[in-house]
C-alpha cells in the first residue's frame, strides 16, 4: 500500500495518482515481455516463453488508498495480476492514446512484433489491444498458463459479468482472440474522472435518485434509533482504511447491509437520504414492481444489471417495502415456489457481494426472511412516535411564513392525535393550501384539524376533535 502523504492534494481528488502508477506499471510489464521476446529472437531457440510471472521479478501490486473511485474499485474485487493487468489495457487506450506505440517504437526496431495481435481499425491507426495483446503479454507461448489466461477473457469471469471489460467479438474469419479488449462507457468515466453518468430509470436500472433538503437536526427519532444511524454514517467513513490499512478485506465480507423497520411514514426513507446527503453519496430507491418479474429467470436478469450498474459507484440502494422480493420463503409445492425461491437464493448472493451500503425497508420485521435477517449488519427499528416526538415533527414543519392560530402551543394541541410524521407532513400541506385557498392571514387550526382528519381516515380510523 502507497500512503496517501505522498500524493499531492490535487490528485487526491482524482484518480490520477492510481492510473499514473498502474500505467506505469504495465509499462514495465509490457518491457519484459518485449525483452524476452528479443532474447529469443537472438538465441534462435524454438522453446516456448514462459509466463511473464514466472521469469521477470516485478514489483507487487500496489495502489494508492485514497478513496477515489478507482482505489475503492481495486480495494473490492482484489483483482489477481492477471486480472489487473487486463484490466489496465482496456483502461489505457482511453486515456493515453499513443501508449502502446510509444513503447513499440521506442523498444522494437521493427514496430510492434506479430505475437502482440492488436487492432488498428481505428481512425489514426493507432495500437488497440486484443485478446491476443493480453495472451501473449501474460503467458508468452507457454500453452497452459495462455489458457488460464483466456479464461479471464470470457463471458462468464466476474469482468465480463459486471461489465467492466469485455473481449469484442472478431471480424468475419478472424481467430477468436483478435477481437479486441473493451471497457465500458460508464467504467472509464468512473476510473477517470471519478464517477459515471447518473443513470436514468429504465428496464436496466429500475432506480431513481432521491434526496432532501431537510437536515439531521429536522429528523426526529429516538436516542437508541440516532445511535443505531451513526453506526451505518461510521462505517460509510471508515470501511476504506479498516479494509485497506487495517487489511480487513481477507476477513469481512464487502459492503453493508442495514434492515430499516417500523410503520409507514416513521421515517426510514428521509433517514436514507440524510444519510446520504451527510456522506456526499447519491441515494437510489430500487422499483421492486419494475424488478419482479413473472417469466422464469428474468427477476434474477434485472437484479443483476442493477447490481452491476452500481457496483464499485459508492451508491447507497434503497430497497423500499422489500418485502415484496425479500421475504419469507415459502414451501415448495409447485414450480413458481421453487423459482420464486430461487429468486430470493440469487438475492442474498447479490447482496453479500456488493460494495456499498444496502437499506432494506420493511413495515414488520416478521415478514423478512430468516437467512436475511442472518446477514444483516443493522437492524434498526424505527418506532411510532411518542407524544413528545410528534409535538417535536410538527413544529419543525408548521411553515414559518405565516403565524399560526393559537400561537406557539398549536404543535402541542396536535401532538395528541396519532399520526406518523409522513401523515402530519400530508396535514400540514393541506392546511397550507387551504390557507392560501381561503386568504387567510395566518394558519388555522381548523385546516389542520381537516387535514388530520382526512390522514385519520387513510388508517381506518375516527376522527374526534
Amino acid at each position: 500500500m502507497i500512503k496517501t502523504e505522498q500524493l499531492s492534494q490535487q490528485k487526491l481528488a482524482t484518480n490520477a495518482a492510481n492510473l499514473e502508477h498502474g500505467f506505469a506499471y504495465l509499462k514495465q510489464v509490457f518491457l519484459a515481455r518485449i525483452k524476452l521476446h528479443e532474447q529469443q529472437q537472438v538465441s534462435g531457440e524454438d522453446g516456448d516463453q514462459a509466463a511473464i510471472a514466472d521469469e521477470v521479478e516485478l514489483p507487487p501490486l500496489a495502489f494508492y488508498q485514497d478513496g477515489s473511485s478507482f482505489s475503492l474499485f481495486i480495494e473490492a474485487h482484489q483483482p489477481s495480476f492477471e486480472e489487473y493487468v487486463i484490466l489496465l489495457l482496456a483502461l489505457v487506450p482511453h486515456v493515453q492514446s499513443c501508449f502502446f506505440d510509444q513503447i513499440f517504437e521506442a523498444h522494437c526496431e521493427h514496430g510492434a512484433p506479430a505475437e502482440f495481435g492488436g487492432s488498428r481499425q481505428n481512425e489514426h491507426r493507432l495500437f488497440q489491444p486484443t485478446g491476443e495483446t493480453a495472451l501473449y503479454l501474460l503467458a508468452g507461448g507457454d500453452l497452459d498458463r495462455r489458457f488460464q489466461v483466456q479464461q479471464l477473457l470470457a463471458s462468464q469471469h466476474w469482468l465480463a459479468q459486471q461489465n467492466i471489460v469485455r473481449l469484442e467479438a472478431p471480424d468475419t474469419g478472424q481467430s477468436y482472440l483478435s477481437g479486441r479488449l473493451t471497457m465500458d462507457a460508464d467504467k472509464v468515466e468512473q476510473f477517470t474522472v471519478g464517477h459515471s453518468p447518473e443513470p436514468d430509470f429504465s428496464s436496466a436500472f429500475p432506480a431513481q435518485k432521491i434526496t432532501t433538503h431537510l437536515a439531521w437536526e429536522e429528523l426526529v427519532l429516538p436516542d437508541a434509533v440516532m445511535n443505531r444511524i451513526e453506526d451505518i454514517k461510521d462505517w460509510i467513513s471508515y470501511n476504506v482504511t479498516m479494509m485497506a490499512d487495517w487489511q480487513m478485506a481477507r476477513k469481512l465480507k464487502p459492503g453493508h447491509r442495514a434492515l430499516f423497520y417500523g410503520p409507514s411514514g416513521t421515517g426510514k426513507t428521509l433517514t436514507a437520504t440524510l444519510l446520504g446527503e451527510a456522506t456526499n453519496r447519491s441515494v437510489y430507491r430500487v422499483d421492486l414492481s419494475t424488478v419482479v418479474s413473472k417469466y422464469i429467470g428474468e427477476t434474477e436478469k434485472n437484479l443483476a444489471k442493477l447490481f452491476d450498474t452500481a457496483d464499485g459507484q459508492g451508491w447507497i440502494l434503497f430497497f423500499d417495502e422489500a418485502d415484496a422480493l425479500f421475504g419469507k420463503r415459502t414451501a415448495v409445492n409447485d414450480a413458481h415456489d421453487r423459482y420464486a425461491n430461487q429468486e430470493v437464493s440469487f438475492l442474498l448472493q447479490k447482496i453479500e457481494e456488493f460494495d456499498g451500503l444496502i437499506i432494506l425497508a420493511s413495515n414488520f420485521k416478521t415478514n423478512m426472511d430468516d437467512a436475511f435477517l442472518r446477514r444483516f449488519n443493522s437492524v434498526v427499528h424505527f418506532p411510532f412516535p411518542t407524544e413528545q416526538e410528534r409535538e417535536a415533527i410538527w413544529r419543525n414543519n408548521l411553515p414559518e411564513a405565516l403565524p399560526w392560530q393559537q400561537g406557539d402551543d398549536l404543535p402541542k394541541s396536535l401532538a395528541r392525535y396519532e399520526l406518523a410524521g409522513g401523515a402530519i407532513v400530508n396535514a400540514v400541506q393541506y392546511a397550507c393550501i387551504k390557507s392560501l385557498a381561503r386568504k387567510h392571514k395566518e394558519l388555522q387550526q381548523e385546516s389542520l384539524l381537516d387535514g388530520i382528519a382526512l390522514e385519520l381516515e387513510k388508517l381506518g380510523k375516527v376522527f374526534r376533535k
